[in-house]
């Protein structure tokens, strides 16, 4: 549900109220009372732009990385894992067979 804003045209009071969509607007000032309430056009407090939304949009450094550990271990990990592992897998075994 949307939150409207209001004033009273009245006595310049402002307010905000919760509403559904469909709800018709307010008229009667909370204040002063008077039928001069009018609801007023704001923009949005946040902006979605952009192909899509991430968590890692707005975080910097080691923020970035969610999952433990930092991006800097991970990487050296993988890429000694990975050459050794490939090493392995192409070596045949006792019987000769590649694995």
């Amino acid at each position: 549900m949307p939150i409207y804003e209001y004033e009273c045209k009245a006595c310049g009071h402002r307010l905000e109220k919760l509403q559904k969509i469909s709800a018709e607007p307010l008229t009667d000032c909370p204040a002063c009372e008077a039928a001069e309430l009018h609801r007023l056009v704001s923009a949005a407090g946040f902006r979605l732009a952009g192909g899509g939304w991430y968590e890692t949009d707005f975080k910097t450094g080691s923020k970035k990385n969610l999952a433990g550990g930092s991006d800097a271990s991970k990487t050296d990990a993988s890429k000694t894992g990975s050459s050794e592992g490939s090493k392995a897998a192409a070596s045949p075994g006792k019987d000769g067979a590649v694995a």
